[in-house]
């Protein structure tokens, strides 16, 4: 069992920071922007099944505890963040996206909530192409059912924001908006590995604003069969190429023009 996420760098919000504790790649709710996040790559999971006192079986099991897990930990995640802000002075006010990827043999378990997002690299043998396929379910309050929620819970949404302001409409803190209908619940997906999946890319939005899924999958191709990066001494050579890949992923989104803060994380899928 492997679990795999990302934190942003030093200097970030407090939610960021107090969310280092758990094991999750946290993203900054980025300033207030008109950029839209690039959008692409087909989807790739399933819904797990709701708990049920019929299930039966292992894997069925396995399937209901991850799932607990997860939504336990992003909950009392929330919770102690909620409680730690209200108590400072002046109390904070920060959010934060959350995405991580647990691996269990050969199936994949992807919690999310907000913009970050989960891709997986995949080898098509037909084409000799590698392909993006979305692990993770942004949320956003133009989003017929979170904007529905929102509603529900006395908010609104103007200019595809909460109260105009909020991009997300799922995140960790932003305690201002819980009264409005945002809330920390993850989506939870599964996915079953192949022996064509080469790897899985975990960013914040900031990536992907100025780079679809596709173009990043593409880069970190093109960095891993790069025959000119430096080997490090006493580095592996995949992970030299991995780590490479990376940094050249984020400073290519900076260079681009992203506003946002990059987070990017490469998983090396072994076969």
């Amino acid at each position: 069992m492997d679990l795999f996420g990302d934190l942003p760098e030093p200097g970030s919000s407090a939610a960021g920071k107090e969310a280092q504790k758990g094991p999750l790649l946290f993203d900054d709710l980025p300033p207030a922007s008109s950029a839209d996040s690039a959008k692409g790559g087909s989807l790739l999971f399933d819904d797990l099944p709701p708990a049920s006192s019929s299930d039966t079986g292992e894997v069925v099991s396995v399937e209901k505890t991850v799932k607990r897990c997860l939504l336990d930990t992003f909950k009392h995640t929330d919770e102690e963040f909620l409680k730690q802000a209200s108590s400072q002075k002046p109390a904070w006010k920060d959010g934060s996206t959350a995405t991580c990827v647990l691996a269990v043999d050969n199936i994949l378990y992807i919690a999310n909530l907000g913009d970050s997002r989960a891709i997986l690299c995949r080898y098509n043998e037909e084409s000799e192409k590698h392909t993006a396929l979305s692990l993770s379910k942004e949320h956003n309050p133009t989003q017929y059912e979170e904007r529905m929620r929102i509603q529900k819970a006395g908010g609104n949404v103007r200019d595809g924001r909460v109260l105009g302001v909020l991009e997300v409409s799922r995140s960790i803190g932003d305690g201002q908006y819980k009264r409005c209908g945002v809330i920390s619940v993850p989506d939870i997906k599964r996915c079953q590995l192949t022996h064509n999946d080469r790897f899985i890319l975990i960013a914040c939005d900031g990536l992907f604003k100025v780079f679809t899924p596709e173009e990043a999958v593409n880069f970190v191709v093109s960095c891993l069969e790069d025959k000119n990066i430096q080997m490090r001494e006493g580095k592996l050579e995949a992970d030299a190429r991995y780590e490479a890949a990376c940094n050249r992923l984020a400073n290519k989104a900076v260079q681009r023009g992203s506003a946002d803060n990059v987070t990017v994380m490469v998983v090396r899928i072994e076969h």
